[in-house]
Formats: structure tokens, sequence, C-alpha cells
């Protein structure tokens, strides 16, 4: 769905049909140290350029909200685990990166079209 901001995003919904006024971020939900999620945060938020640039489906994305100095400025946080082992994932827009045997023969490739 479209988000405020104007990016898709899965975890976005909103619901105006015959009078509902329902706007929420349904990542933000799931972390219960999280800040309240307002529309303008979907402006500032990663998740929507991470979910284009990586389709990983064994990533977990935890979104936080935090409140900046003196509550006046938020900040969104996105920490990228993989669900196989649980561990942190350094840079969620490339992902885990896997073994695979495609990805070796690419990967000999190129270095042979160096040569």
């Amino acid at each position: 769905m479209r988000t405020p901001a104007g990016k898709e995003c899965r975890y976005y919904y909103e619901d105006f049909h015959r009078g509902r006024d329902v706007q929420e971020c349904r990542l933000e939900k799931l972390n219960p140290n999280s800040e309240r999620w307002q529309p303008g945060d979907c402006s500032k938020c990663p998740v929507p350029d991470i979910l284009l640039a990586n389709a990983d489906p064994d990533m977990i994305l935890t979104l936080t909200i935090k409140r900046g100095f003196l509550g006046l400025n938020r900040r969104v946080e996105v920490v990228a685990t993989s669900a196989i082992d649980g561990s942190l994932i350094a840079d969620p827009y490339v992902g885990q990166l896997k073994d695979n045997p495609a990805l070796d023969i690419f990967r000999k490739a190129l270095e042979n079209d160096d040569d």
C-alpha cells in the first residue's frame, strides 16, 4: 500500500472506506519498545527502500521509533535479523550473503573478465 510519504510498503495499512479512519504501521506494532507511530514517520522510514532493494524472505525487520532531544525530533531505526539463525544482518539493503552455486559461477566469471 502507498504510504503518506508516497512509497510502497507492505507494512503500512490505511482504511478510509465508509467513514473509517484507520492508518497504521503494522511493523511498529510488533515492537512494544517503540513510540506510537505517526503518519509523518513514513517520510523518514527506510523500510520501503529496504524492501525494494532486498526481497529476502528470511529477513526479519524490527522498527523502533525513538524520541529525539527534548522530545522534539523523532528517529526511525530499523534492525534486520535472519529468521534462520537469528544473527544480525549488517546491511539490510544487501541482506545476508548465502552460499549459492549460481552466485559462485557469476563471481568466477567476473574475476575472469578482469584478466
